[in-house]
């Protein structure tokens, strides 16, 4: 049957018109599918997800992706064994409450890796000096700049806290030098033997808080088995753990 020309081309038309609608519809529904799974993941990035205590803020962005790269590396002198991830509420501290956590406060991101030193020249056999773990957040807006003021005021209401049931103190300062600002603090208990009998001493390990731009990292220092952490290696640590973020965001 021969159509009128007029209906025809009216067809002719219609036909690309539909193709067209099909294939934008397939794309949409292709692209950033809330049940879709990527193809692959980057090698060299570190699950970033938020503490599941502290859910990541309605009003944030889109959550950001930490590289592995972002977090600090020792040289092989002072490293015990490679760095590993590590889930976030693990890494973190606990003083008199959870002073570190965010609340969920404008967070795109948090991820944790911790690195077990030892001294230099120690032979393998020996066990490790102690471990560092470290939790990067990264913030919406000016989320970063008021962690650090929360963190400051909960600390500063923490001068003593219970360390496994040794009465611990706890004093902290500023961190000249350091990313946008830095805060150390030092916290000390009554030394145990490997027993939990008291030795009579005392022990310390310190946590460093820095912030650089829209990030904070937090390096949480232990001692091996309950020694004494290593203040020169957390110096050096924050501060390359600094220029490792600073790198990272230019």
């Amino acid at each position: 049957m021969t159509l009128p020309t007029s209906r025809a081309r009216s067809l002719l038309v219609l036909v690309p018109l539909l193709g067209s609608i099909a294939l934008a519809s397939a794309c949409t529904t292709a692209e950033d599918s809330p049940d879709s799974t990527p193809s692959s993941a980057a090698p060299t990035t570190v699950g970033a997800a938020t503490n599941p205590s502290d859910p990541p803020s309605s009003s944030a962005s889109a959550p950001a992706t930490i590289p592995t790269s972002a977090f600090v590396e020792l040289p092989t002198e002072l490293r015990k064994s490679p760095r590993r991830t590590t889930p976030v509420e693990e890494a973190l501290p606990k003083l008199c409450a959870n002073e570190f956590g965010t609340g969920g406060r404008q967070v795109t991101a948090s991820a944790a890796m911790t690195v077990t030193y030892k001294k230099a020249g120690d032979p393998e056999t020996n066990v490790p000096q102690g471990m560092i773990h470290q939790t990067i957040f990264t913030f919406d807006g000016d989320g970063a700049s008021a962690y650090m003021a929360r963190l400051r005021t909960a600390v500063q209401a923490c001068p003593s806290y219970d360390h496994f049931g040794s009465p611990g103190t706890v004093k902290s300062r500023a961190l000249s030098g350091v990313g946008d600002e830095a805060l150390l603090l030092t916290r000390t208990w009554a030394s145990t033997s490997l027993n939990g009998e008291p030795t009579g001493g005392n022990s310390s390990s310190q946590i460093a808080v820095a912030r650089v731009d829209t990030t904070v990292t937090v390096f949480n220092d232990q001692g091996w088995e309950g020694a004494d952490g290593d203040p020169a290696m957390v110096d050096r640590v924050v501060r390359d753990g600094v220029g490792a973020i600073d790198a990272w965001q230019r």
